[in-house]
């Protein structure tokens, strides 16, 4: 059987999640803007800290403009991250329409991995050109241009995040595969998402870039597998980043990808075999 054949319902269920997310646009609308207000207090105490730090004659590992920048690339980047289980299958574990997926002449993990991937691409991609709309391009013309978001450091570096942001999708995918897992062993998601909530937007560098925290803590703090997820595509935009450390920072992520994914189809495949199906 080809290649071809056999990706053919994982690709048919990646775009159909994706078109289906793509609707909700008042959605993306009402999120965008509170990142926009959320942006802007983030840039203001950055732009304080910066100036106290400046008094102080204290030395930064990044400057203002890049400290600015990578603000708004969190925010245009914030739905990427996984601290949600997919809904679609915490709704499917509720009313026992998990079962369903269990018949399919399909691979589960691979399925709801290519839903799960859909829906966080189709919530990523609006968001992320609007703040560039809005932080890279309106910005500078209305006369805000020391708070923008600025271009990447050379081509090359603009390259690699493209690739890291990619990865840094298919990463997000593999840990939202394992909240699933846990979300259906645990027949509720509710308290798993609030227990990932603040673990994901800390160590990812969503809240604060990694790089201004403890410099005891940077290599701890740049292996772990959420720093794939922020922290590392903006390192390799700002171009800290480069030659063969940009090609290890992208070895990294493909290898939390692939740990992900193993430990992800090890505990689906324990979970299945004693799911017990409610409702109906």
């Amino acid at each position: 059987m080809q290649l071809r054949t056999l990706a053919r319902p994982y690709a048919a269920a990646f775009a159909s999640r994706f078109l289906q997310m793509l609707q909700y646009r008042t959605a993306a609308l009402a999120g965008f803007a509170t990142q926009c207000w959320w942006g802007g207090i983030k840039v203001m105490v950055f732009a304080a800290f910066y100036t106290g730090t400046a008094i102080a004659g204290a030395s930064v590992p990044m400057s203002l403009a890049d400290a600015i920048t990578y603000t708004w690339l969190a925010q245009g980047l914030l739905v990427l991250l996984p601290w949600l289980s997919d809904p679609e299958v915490a709704q499917a574990v509720r009313t026992g329409a998990v079962a369903y997926d269990r018949l399919r002449p399909v691979d589960a993990y691979a399925l709801w991995f290519a839903r799960s991937a859909g829906w966080i691409a189709a919530r990523v991609l609006p968001r992320v050109a609007l703040m560039a709309a809005f932080a890279a391009v309106a910005l500078p013309l209305a006369g805000l241009g020391e708070w923008a978001w600025q271009l990447p450091a050379s081509a090359a570096a603009g390259l690699a995040f493209l690739v890291s942001t990619v990865l840094a999708l298919l990463l997000s995918a593999s840990m939202v595969m394992l909240l699933n897992v846990a979300a259906t062993a645990a027949l509720n998601e509710r308290g798993i998402s609030a227990v990932a909530t603040p673990v994901v937007i800390v160590f990812s560098g969503n809240l604060l870039p990694l790089a201004l925290l403890p410099d005891a803590w940077q290599t701890a703090l740049l292996v772990q597998p959420l720093a794939g997820l922020m922290d590392i595509p903006a390192r390799l935009y700002f171009g800290q980043l480069s030659g063969w450390h940009a090609m290890a920072a992208l070895a990294l992520q493909c290898f939390w990808i692939a740990v992900l994914v193993a430990a992800g189809r090890f505990a689906m495949g324990r979970t299945m075999r004693s799911l017990q199906i409610q409702g109906g």
